[in-house]
């Protein structure tokens, strides 16, 4: 009984290794927190859903902004009888009652009805120049390369030009290229659902944070995690921390690589903006003892491969931030 207590808690601890590995899937990504991400050659199945996060969950209405509520109040129709045969019946007892018959008082509501038409027509027109302007001004959106957006929400190359490689291993100085090629071609399809125009900076920021993130936890820099992470985030990954050293034990995570990575979605929401990146990365991951360094679960000479889906956040061009991982 004891020994299967003992494989007990090493299996409890060894789930719980690195950044999230056993917490599940948590985080915000805004308003698409409940939604599940778009599947990539890197993730080809649906992450798993978020299952903490302090963004509510507000049902398909939260999650769909064109889908009305339930609880809409719908607009007061109003028919022939009801409107315009209601205000001329009105209008004809009121000339009754003052002796000028029962359409006398239709004369004075002419003038009226006269002037409600002009008045109709010139918001008419108001309405019409100003849907007409919007679309004048609407911005035209390009991806990085000069690649022009499409109405799905993608990038295609412009016409006769020819599509330059890109992705997140170009971010480590071409060292991951060859790794990474699946991700270059994936970008190049129209079905990457990119608002923003991700760039190679941008991939080399994610790339720099899924190494900094795992370092700063192994070496429990809660400093730098709350600077690399949002403060939900920051918050959880500290309460890890904290779990592990009731328990007495260390996660020492270390040669963190990036295998594969592509572009999930990218979108705004007012002034702040989401990138979700889906990633296939290399680790040593071990779980040793506190007090003697004993090494109580994984090898620390053999590498392990994980695949997750992580979710950047920023506010007005600032620099990006962990706000979300979900398992793949």
């Amino acid at each position: 009984m004891v020994a299967l207590a003992a494989a007990l808690v090493l299996a409890g601890s060894a789930a719980e290794a690195r950044v999230g590995g056993g917490r599940g899937s948590f985080g915000s990504r805004g308003a698409r927190t409940y939604t599940p991400p778009p599947a990539t050659r890197t993730a080809p199945e649906a992450a798993a859903p978020i299952q903490r996060s302090q963004t509510p969950n507000q049902g398909p209405t939260y999650n769909n902004p064109g889908l009305q509520g339930p609880n809409v109040a719908q607009p007061r129709r109003f028919g022939f009888g009801t409107g315009l045969m209601a205000g001329l019946f009105g209008a004809g007892l009121l000339g009754l009652l003052m002796g000028n018959g029962f359409f006398g008082g239709l004369a004075g509501l002419a003038s009226v009805v006269g002037l409600l038409l002009q008045i109709g027509l010139i918001v008419l027109l108001i309405s019409f120049a100003m849907k007409w302007f919007r679309r004048r001004e609407a911005p035209s959106y390009a991806g990085p390369q000069g690649y022009q957006r499409t109405t799905a929400g993608g990038s295609v190359p412009p016409s006769g030009g020819r599509p330059m490689a890109s992705g997140l291993g170009g971010l480590a100085g071409g060292a991951l290229g060859g790794a990474l090629g699946g991700m270059n071609q994936y970008r190049r399809r129209t079905d990457v659902r990119d608002e923003i125009g991700i760039g190679e900076q941008d991939y080399a920021g994610f790339e720099r944070s899924l190494v900094e993130l795992q370092d700063a936890y192994s070496r429990q820099d809660i400093e730098k995690l709350w600077t690399l992470a949002t403060p939900e985030m920051a918050g959880y990954i500290q309460e890890e921390l904290n779990d592990n050293a009731a328990r007495g034990v260390v996660n020492k995570v270390s040669n963190v690589r990036l295998l594969q990575g592509d572009l999930s979605e990218a979108w705004r929401e007012g002034a702040t903006e989401y990138a979700t990146v889906a990633m296939r990365f290399s680790l040593i991951d071990v779980l040793t003892d506190k007090a003697t360094g004993r090494v109580l679960e994984g090898d620390p000479t053999k590498p392990e491969e994980a695949r997750e889906v992580w979710t950047f956040r920023r506010v007005q061009g600032g620099p990006w931030k962990i706000s979300a991982i979900q398992q793949a």
